[in-house]
């Protein structure tokens, strides 16, 4: 079921997850379409996503954008400076300057970064967060990643464990998607593209997610014409029959990866599972060193021990 609309302002919106902006070019949404796109999302009782890029946004714009409640989700360097203080999520493409950010309490911030730049900016990561409350850390070279390199996420993310549990005893619960998101998880937390959310892209035509809409022919209907999403059971979790019983819930379970990687919006790569299952271990570790330094914390929360990182290793062995 729809639960939120995804409106990119401009054709080289910032982008917040593991795809590359599409275009070096504003060309910004038309005020026409956007009001209507609001008005559509207003009628289906959408929650409303504006995405933002660098470089100020016409007035007519913003205009249309403050008729309606909404989430902003802008870059780092945005040149508003009063806009990029109110949004609600903040995105960096790299490390420059981070942990020199003014940072808020309330808001997510977001690092895109790739898997050698996260492994070289841990200390900045440990630098950073007694300063937010929440930090997402998206990788954006999971494609073709090698087994020494899971090999060095793994060893980076024990790495960041006793700052992150020192946060938590120190009464500061901060949120790191990578390592605290599945202590505290029942079940899975994706992102769900393509099921509880859609993107109207400037050009007025719907797509799944932003990374989609580099191609009109991946086009899922348009405003006129309305939402036609092709065979939409595939990207609902009853119909991805290894996430469907996959107990790391904080995998982002991206179709778009998926796309790219296997063909199939509802079959998991080899990397983006163990990825997830390195997080997922990682977490584990970070449970039970809180429980040492704090008998019965989150005593409601279990992770089980498992024997592999790739479930299709586990579905080989099994057969």
């Amino acid at each position: 079921m729809l639960k939120y609309l995804i409106i990119p302002l401009s054709c080289n919106a910032v982008s917040f997850c593991h795809y590359d902006s599409h275009a070096n070019t504003n060309d910004f949404i038309s005020v026409d379409t956007l009001k209507k796109a609001i008005f559509w999302a207003m009628k289906e009782n959408l929650s409303v996503q504006f995405v933002y890029p660098a470089c100020d946004v016409p007035a007519d714009i913003l205009a249309a954008i403050d008729t309606v409640d909404h989430i902003d989700i802008v870059p780092s360097d945005m040149s508003d400076a009063e806009l990029r203080a109110q949004a609600d999520i903040v995105v960096f493409d790299d490390w420059n300057d981070i942990d020199r950010y003014e940072f808020s309490d309330g808001k997510a911030y977001v690092v895109r970064t790739s898997l050698a730049a996260f492994i070289d900016n841990v200390q900045t990561v440990k630098s950073v967060l007694p300063k937010l409350d929440r930090l997402n850390v998206v990788l954006t070279d999971i494609p073709g990643m090698s087994d020494v390199q899971i090999d060095s996420y793994k060893e980076s993310l024990d790495s960041l464990i006793p700052a992150v549990a020192a946060e938590y005893l120190a009464g500061h619960p901060v949120q790191l998607n990578i390592l605290s998101d599945r202590m505290v998880l029942d079940g899975m937390n994706n992102c769900n593209a393509g099921d509880e959310s859609i993107t109207l892209a400037p050009d007025g035509n719907f797509y799944i997610c932003p990374a989609f809409s580099d191609m009109q022919e991946n086009t899922v209907g348009n405003l006129q014409t309305g939402l036609d999403v092709r065979n939409p059971q595939l990207y609902k979790l009853t119909h991805a029959p290894i996430c469907r019983i996959c107990d790391a819930y904080q995998c982002k379970r991206c179709v778009w990866l998926n796309k790219q990687l296997t063909r199939e919006v509802n079959i998991p790569s080899r990397e983006q599972c163990v990825l997830a299952h390195v997080e997922r271990n990682a977490s584990k570790k970070l449970l039970e060193e809180l429980r040492k330094m704090a008998p019965g914390y989150l005593e409601d929360k279990k992770i089980e021990e498992v024997g592999y990182l790739d479930p299709f290793e586990k579905l080989i062995q099994t057969q």
